[in-house]
C-alpha cells in the first residue's frame, strides 16, 4: 500500500514538529553559551548556523504540511481553508490553531532575518514568540486526527508519541532556560548591590 495524501501531510507535519524542537534546543544551547569544542561532541560546530537553518526548514515544512491537503479528494480543501481555516471541511478549531502556529513561526523567522535593524532588545522580545508558535503547533499536532475523521486522540499512536516526546523535551529545556535566566539576573543584581556597597 502506497503513501496517501493524508500520510504525506502527517509525515510533513511531524517533520515540522521535529524541526521546531531542534530549533528551540539549539537556541537554548546558544543561550547557555554551550561550547561543542569543550563539551560533547568535542568538535567545532557552528550551531548558530544550524539554529538558523532549522528555523528555515521548520517554516518550509510547516507551509508544505497544509498545501498537501489541496490534493485530497474526499474532503475538498480550498486555498482559503488553509490560509483562514475557521470554516475548513474538517477540524476547523485545531486547524485554526495550526495556522496560528504557522503565522507565529513565520513572524519569528522574518524578524530574525531583520534582527540587526530591529535591535537586540526588540528582536529578542519577538524571538520568544517561538514558544507560542511551538505551543500552538503541539496543540494542533496532538489533537487533530490525521485521518480527518474526528476520531478521539490515540495517545499511543507512533506519531502522537513522537509529538509527546517533543513537547516534554521543549518544556524541560524551556524551564531550564527560564531558571538560567533568573539565576543570572539574581547574580547580576547581587553583583550590582555589592559594587554599590563597596563604593560607599
Amino acid at each position: 500500500m502506497g503513501i496517501t495524501v493524508l500520510d504525506l501531510s502527517a509525515y510533513v507535519g511531524l517533520a515540522a514538529v521535529g524541526a521546531v524542537t531542534v530549533n528551540i534546543l539549539l537556541g537554548i544551547l546558544m543561550a547557555f553559551r554551550y561550547s561543542p569544542v569543550r563539551y560533547w561532541p568535542h568538535r567545532r560546530i557552528n550551531y548558530f548556523l544550524l539554529h538558523n537553518w532549522s528555523g528555515y526548514v521548520a517554516l518550509s515544512v510547516s507551509i508544505l504540511h497544509p498545501i498537501v491537503l489541496l490534493f485530497y479528494k474526499e474532503k475538498r480543501f480550498r486555498l482559503l481553508d488553509l490560509v483562514y481555516p475557521v470554516h475548513s471541511p474538517s477540524q476547523p478549531l485545531d486547524n485554526t490553531i495550526g495556522a496560528i502556529a504557522l503565522y507565529l513561526l513565520a513572524f519569528v523567522v522574518v524578524t530574525s532575518y531583520l534582527r540587526i535593524r530591529l535591535g537586540r532588545r526588540l528582536w529578542k522580545l519577538f524571538h520568544f514568540t517561538i514558544y507560542l508558535a511551538a505551543g500552538a503547533m503541539f496543540w494542533h499536532s496532538l489533537f487533530t486526527d490525521p485521518d480527518l475523521k474526528n476520531a478521539s486522540v490515540d495517545w499511543f499512536d507512533g506519531g502522537k508519541v513522537f509529538i509527546e516526546a517533543c513537547v516534554l523535551l521543549t518544556v524541560a529545556i524551556g524551564l531550564s532556560r527560564g531558571r538560567h535566566y533568573y539565576r543570572r539576573k539574581a547574580q547580576h543584581a547581587r553583583g550590582m548591590a555589592a559594587a554599590a556597597a563597596a563604593s560607599q
